[in-house]
């Protein structure tokens, strides 16, 4: 007998990344529960609601593709799946049925809101040791230019964290890409923060999906 499949499906995010950065894959890594993702390897997250058919869109993908699972959580109210390989195609194709076993596209998805967007130069010896003690990556450093960033869905803050690390030489010091908001703190000179910014709001601007205006 077939699974019985429910059609309520709300995709929230699909984020592919083509190329792990150094400080975004050791960043991953650490924080994996499933395979570690190694630097240079393509990745592939989506973000759902109901939460818990991330089951059965992990299964698909890893029954037909050669991918390996880095995350599977189950959140309050979203779930939210990884798969990663060193071969893209294989990653996209991952990617393309899971939407597809969802019976989504991704331009169903939620565009990006951008809830915080914020740069802080010269910071405080106090505020850098502060920030420290729950850092998800790097050190921030006394008079480092701090940039933080808040979007949702949360998903999406994974793409702004990789583009940032290609585009100048920022150090990541925090990345929360599950529950209601994603959250990014990156550090580094003005000019490299800079860039980085750019980097960022030009990733965020070209997600397709639709309108994430007053949605949670």
């Amino acid at each position: 007998m077939p699974a019985r499949q429910s059609s309520a499906l709300e995709l929230r995010g699909a984020v592919v990344i083509d190329a792990m950065q150094p400080q975004f894959a050791a960043t991953i890594a650490a924080n994996s529960d499933g395979y570690f993702p190694v630097v240079g390897e393509s990745a592939f997250w989506l973000e759902a609601r109901p939460g818990i058919v991330i089951n059965r869109l992990m299964d698909v993908a890893l029954k037909k593709c050669d991918v390996r699972p880095g995350e599977l959580v189950t959140e309050r109210s979203y779930g939210t799946l990884e798969v990663h390989g060193a071969d893209q195609a294989q990653v996209r194709e991952a990617g393309r049925l899971i939407l597809q076993a969802a019976g989504v596209t991704q331009d169903d998805q939620l565009k990006p809101n951008v809830l915080t967007d914020e740069v802080i130069r010269q910071v405080d010896s106090h505020h850098a040791m502060l920030i420290n003690r729950t850092r998800a990556g790097m050190l921030l450093l006394a008079g480092d230019t701090l940039y933080t960033l808040e979007v949702n869905p949360a998903v999406h803050v994974l793409l702004a964290a990789n583009e940032a690390e290609k585009a100048a030489p920022i150090r990541i010091v925090g990345l929360g890409w599950n529950g209601a908001v994603g959250r990014l703190r990156l550090a580094g000179t003005d000019a490299a923060i800079e860039a980085a910014v750019q980097a960022v709001q030009r990733a965020l601007a070209n997600v397709p999906g639709r309108s994430n205006v007053g949605i949670d």
